[in-house]
């Protein structure tokens, strides 16, 4: 146990050196779009108006981790808060559903461009969000992944809740949650 406590610290430290970890910057929502189109097939990505919406209404629910040497964004997750407690598509698609107060996060999107995949990063970024939104005082955050996503985020901490109330892009998705420990 102390060993993989160990081996975690180090990842952590090597990210930290690696990357710049913080909120999106408004110029930035268009190079999250085409992250987003990197990420994702067509029928499931997020459109480029409806990322820059989302980046204007909301930056502080984007975590993007943006590489030290090259000053481009790495990967990023983004959500919106809300009082609402389960997932619909809607949130895809309607920026006004976001509720700063909300205590619920629905998360829209973890993006990690290829060349930094099986690094560590997508946990980290995850770790960190949560961490941030447990400051913030949310309570939970909620997210659909397609089958092969499922045992990923699981071991991220969140709980299957099973199929969700969701046919974005035609897929049948699971809905995730998790608990943001007081």
């Amino acid at each position: 146990m102390e060993k993989e406590i160990r081996k975690q610290e180090a990842e952590q430290t090597m990210l930290d050196e690696r990357f710049e970890f913080r909120s999106i910057r408004p110029e930035e929502g268009e190079e999250a779009a085409e992250i987003e189109r990197i990420c994702f097939p067509p029928n499931e990505a997020c459109s480029e108006k409806m990322m820059l919406e989302r980046a204007a209404k909301a930056p502080e629910l984007f975590l993007v981790a943006v590489d030290r040497q090259t000053g481009r964004i790495a990967g990023f997750l983004n959500g919106l808060s809300t009082n609402e407690e389960s997932f619909r598509d809607e949130f895809f698609t309607d920026a006004g559903l976001y509720d700063p107060e909300g205590r619920n996060v629905m998360l829209l999107g973890l993006d990690v461009l290829p060349d930094y995949r099986l690094q560590g990063l997508g946990r980290e970024i995850v770790r960190r969000y949560v961490r941030r939104e447990r400051g913030n005082g949310r309570k939970r955050l909620l997210l659909t992944c397609l089958p092969p996503k499922v045992e990923m985020y699981r071991k991220m901490g969140f709980c299957d809740e099973g199929i969700a109330n969701s046919s974005w892009g035609g897929s049948q998705w699971h809905e995730m949650s998790y608990t943001v420990p007081d």
